[in-house]
């Protein structure tokens, strides 16, 4: 696993229970790719292998829009290692549950 993303979304309605409407569709997107993921109360974790999580990441916005954002504001945090397994989630938070 040589990756780890940090995704928020901020979807662009006037109706912020459709704001978590359409942030709670593209959690489940996420789910249904497979890969490991943790939601925090602001952003969304994924690990993975680099190429995967960059398709995940170019069709959030997508999938935002389809559930009825007019538009997605995105804010994306990646670490990436060349040689070798970036640090879990479990690894930086199992400690704090």
């Amino acid at each position: 696993m040589n990756s780890s993303i940090a995704i928020q979304i901020l979807p662009i309605v006037e109706d912020k229970n459709e704001v978590i409407r359409i942030v709670d569709e593209v959690i489940a997107y996420i789910d249904g790719t497979g890969v490991n993921y943790q939601v925090g109360a602001f952003e969304t974790t994924l690990e993975g292998d680099y190429d995967q999580l960059m398709d995940i990441l170019k069709n959030i916005p997508l999938v935002g829009t389809k559930a009825g954002a007019d538009s997605v504001m995105t804010y994306v945090k990646i670490n990436y290692q060349a040689a070798g397994d970036v640090l879990t989630i479990a690894k930086k938070t199992d400690k704090y549950r």
